[in-house]
């Protein structure tokens, strides 16, 4: 193993609060099975001046996916035990269902339901209760693709696993979380607080900048099962500490969810259980992250080392980049690499992923080539052989167009160049449409020359948004807040017709909910 370099992860420690600047945060490494640094800095209250402190608890969010599957192989021993009760959950959907499996994989193919809020008419700050997550996962009639075929990050996979627990149990969730999850790990703080207007020990999500300042953010969401749990850096930093003390034994949960899985085609996935498998820094680790509007989390835990890493902030800056720099201090490596980067030259361009029904934009830049698509924004770096690389995407392009390779989730795209329009007549589009799939609708207004779109739904009526044009008859929708966080971004519009001047319908999606048509309603 590599030893620590303790006195680079005390300097990179200090860092932190003006590196990754907000209201507040807490960090903690464990090498061995012990503590070696723990710090909790600022006010988990800016108006009310009560500090941040490492028993402060804190929404850890999508971390809390792994604990759900642990709760699951730890009760029924396979998630095929589960299987029977899926169609209940899923009544009205057509062709194969996915496997409980699947869902633990995020391998379901099922549309994630956080966006598809936004179809419903949902509002940011709206309440959205228990009731309403069953009701809206339970509309599903397909996938995005066929079950264990692909990954698509779906929070409605682990809602329906904490769901099916709870029904094959009769027991309440969170009260197992407690017995089997946090009792042995020696987690005495955390808890399952699934209503996200209530933040406990009096800690308040921030979101903005040093630019616009910091305002507290309101959240009205219930969830468990994709999140809910609530902990502080003590709590986490016992369950590491639980993690290394378990290590040999075959049977740990914590090896029994970190084993390797595949997709149906047998190509090795590098999620599973609810925890990422990533190569970070020349070091395998199991790593996952988690946000909600003004809280940022994340932890990895690296076996070869024995070390884990755990940030959690009450503001949206990058608690994994936060991470990563606490491991290059500490073990003296690069997360990530420049070798054989040349200048970007000839990859600017607009494009069409035709089968997943999304755009693409690659922009030139100095530092490399800013892909738009899926969720966020990421840089590849041009290489000498051709290629163009990011740790979730490989570029490349030839005569047929732009070819992408998304490994993580076993898809390879063949995106088709479309010519880019500067301005488009939205009083063409304009009218309304009604999805036949999940009984939401859109209306798209025109006026004076610039377009909108506003959607309603099971959920009521949402804000209305602005649609720009990218090509001839290609839209996009940008949703920037949402109920969850990180929002679903970007909507690709692909409208259809039935002659050159009549209009059929649209088919829209975002990465995370692709492909929903709608017809027009005459």
């Amino acid at each position: 193993m590599t030893d620590i370099r303790h006195a680079a992860l005390v300097h990179a420690l200090n860092l932190l609060p003006d590196r990754y600047r907000g209201p507040a945060g807490v960090a903690g490494v464990v090498k061995d099975g012990k503590v070696i640094a723990r710090r909790a800095w600022g006010f988990a209250d800016m108006e009310g001046r009560r500090p941040m402190t490492p028993a402060t608890r804190l929404p850890i969010c999508s971390m809390s996916k792994h604990m759900t599957c642990a709760l699951l192989l730890d009760m029924f021993g396979d998630p095929e035990a589960l299987d029977p009760l899926l169609p209940e959950l899923l009544p009205d959907f057509q062709g194969p269902l996915p496997k409980v499996a699947d869902l633990c994989h995020n391998q379901s193919g099922l549309r994630d339901y956080w966006a598809l809020t936004v179809l419903q008419g949902a509002a940011p700050e709206d309440v959205f209760t228990e009731e309403d997550g069953l009701r809206l996962l339970s509309q599903a009639r397909s996938g995005h693709f066929a079950p264990g075929s692909g990954y698509s990050y779906s929070n409605g996979n682990f809602r329906l696993l904490a769901e099916m627990i709870r029904r094959a149990s009769g027991r309440d969730f969170g009260a197992l979380l407690r017995e089997r999850i946090f009792e042995p790990a020696a987690m005495s703080g955390a808890v399952l607080a699934p209503d996200t207007s209530r933040p406990l020990d009096g800690v308040v999500g921030y979101e903005g900048n040093d630019t616009v300042g910091f305002l507290p953010a309101t959240n009205r969401i219930f969830w468990f099962g994709d999140a809910g749990i609530s902990a502080s850096l003590d709590d986490m930093l016992a369950w590491e500490r639980h993690i290394d003390a378990t290590r040999g034994d075959p049977a740990s949960l914590y090896n029994r969810i970190s084993i390797p899985v595949s997709f149906a085609d047998g190509t090795p996935a590098s999620y599973g259980y609810g925890i990422r498998r990533e190569r970070i820094g020349g070091y395998q680790a199991t790593v996952h992250g988690g946000g909600l509007r003004g809280f940022c989390s994340y932890r990895m835990h690296i076996a070869s080392e024995r070390l884990s890493i755990v940030v959690l902030f009450n503001h949206e800056a990058s608690a994994m980049r936060a991470a990563w720099s606490l491991m290059e201090a500490a073990l003296d490596c690069r997360t990530e690499e420049d070798k054989d980067v040349v200048p970007a030259e000839g990859w600017s361009g607009l494009w069409l992923d035709e089968v997943q029904g999304l755009y693409l934009r690659t922009e030139e830049q100095k530092d490399g080539v800013r892909l738009h698509y899926a969720t966020a924004a990421s840089l590849c770096k041009p290489l000498a052989d051709g290629s163009a690389r990011a740790r979730d995407a490989v570029l490349r392009w030839d005569e047929r167009g732009l070819i992408m390779e998304r490994p993580a989730e076993n898809l390879v795209v063949l995106a088709k160049p479309v010519t880019p329009v500067a301005w488009a007549d939205g009083g063409e589009i304009a009218g309304s449409y009604i999805c036949d799939e999940n009984g939401s609708r859109l209306t798209i207004e025109f006026r004076d020359g610039a377009t909108y779109v506003g959607f309603a739904g099971m959920l009521g009526q949402g804000p209305m948004e602005r649609m720009y044009p990218l090509a001839e008859d290609l839209w996009i929708v940008t949703t920037r807040r949402s109920m969850d966080a990180a929002p679903p971004g970007d909507w690709t519009v692909r409208i259809r017709r039935n002659s050159p001047q009549g209009i059929s319908g649209l088919t829209l999606g975002c990465w995370l909910a692709r492909n929903i048509d709608y017809r027009i309603e005459h």
